[in-house]
């Protein structure tokens, strides 16, 4: 499939040139506003932003802003074209994020030359980010697998809590609640890190993890301290590798998933908002599974019996906001 291009340009002669010398190679749209072409973003998505500076109703700089305040547009490459000369406008413009600039007029072959230049950098920096992921989940997977190992009471509670993580935050952007809060995460990295909430479970004895019935004080008292040891343990991957997106989403998660909106939950006792929104979300969803997954010393609830007790525990355990959310969803959509 050929790569897509967006010319932006008030002038037509320029839009008909760009396009003369790039659609042999790639897919070319000609607009002749920034208006137009955040419209036409709504249903495209671009390789490569070629943008005028001087344009009469908002500027290449102000769509420039605009493209990188929005977490869906952001990382597109976006050049300059333009017959200014000066080096405060080319400094602006590299300050903004542009990846380079193209004077005005252009010949054909320099043009082409360009573009297939960024269009090989970006594609190399696509491989390169899709190989971190795919490594960065595949440590994810065995680290749960090594906490779920030892926890024979809960199997599949891992995959089954990252799903419903996926679901439920879907459904809270379809219908505005916490977008907000949201706008800025990336939700992959937050889904995937889901899957280390109970990582500090790896420290808790064996008598206690996989005992077949109802835990002592002490015993629980014990058992509680997975939370804060999923958070040290996350905090030390943090220091060694400088991940400040995926780990600590994974570290937020494991630490708060615990505490209950009205403050009675641990490690810390946090009250409403101030419990991250990970941690929110995750509380409800943890708590769904357990209820509806069989123990060796319980059954499990229906899917009903589940939301029920969920609605009741609004305002107390969970967000109220986000049980409003959960309990909308459609019991198919959970249970497959």
């Amino acid at each position: 499939m050929q790569e897509l291009i967006f010319v932006v340009d008030d002038n037509c002669t320029n839009l008909a040139e760009a396009a003369a010398a790039l659609e042999s190679k790639y897919q070319v749209l000609t607009m002749q506003s920034a208006e137009k072409m955040f419209f036409l973003l709504e249903k495209k998505k671009p390789d490569i932003i070629l943008l005028d500076i001087e344009m009469p109703e908002q500027s290449g700089f102000e769509a420039m802003e605009k493209l990188k305040s929005c977490d869906a547009y952001s990382k597109i490459p976006v050049i300059f074209l333009t017959s200014r000369t000066d080096a405060t406008s080319e400094a602006h413009g590299i300050e903004l994020g542009a990846v380079d600039f193209i004077q005005k007029p252009f010949s054909s072959p320099v043009l082409l030359n360009r573009i297939k230049h960024h269009m090989n950098i970006d594609k190399l920096i696509r491989e390169r980010t899709e190989h971190l992921v795919r490594l960065q989940n595949g440590i994810v997977f065995i680290m749960a697998d090594l906490v779920e190992n030892r926890d024979k009471n809960t199997g599949g509670h891992i995959e089954r809590t990252a799903m419903y993580m996926k679901i439920l935050i879907e459904a809270m952007i379809e219908q505005g609640v916490y977008t907000n809060e949201m706008q800025g995460w990336n939700l992959n990295s937050v889904i995937s890190s889901a899957r280390l909430h109970d990582l500090g479970k790896i420290i808790i004895p064996d008598a206690i993890l996989n005992k077949p019935g109802q835990l002592t004080e002490s015993e629980f008292k014990i058992m509680k301290t997975h939370s804060l040891e999923g958070g040290y343990i996350i905090e030390k991957a943090i220091k060694r590798t400088g991940d400040a997106d995926f780990l600590s989403n994974a570290k937020a998660i494991a630490v708060s998933h615990h505490e209950r909106w009205d403050g009675t939950g641990y490690p810390y006792g946090l009250k409403g908002k101030e419990i991250p929104l990970q941690g929110r979300i995750m509380a409800v969803i943890d708590v769904y599974d357990a209820l509806v997954s069989g123990r060796p010393y319980k059954k499990g609830f229906t899917h009903q019996d589940a939301i029920k007790f969920i609605t009741e525990s609004s305002g107390q355990h969970f967000d109220p906001l986000i049980v409003d959310v959960f309990c909308k969803i459609d019991e198919k959509t959970l249970v497959g």
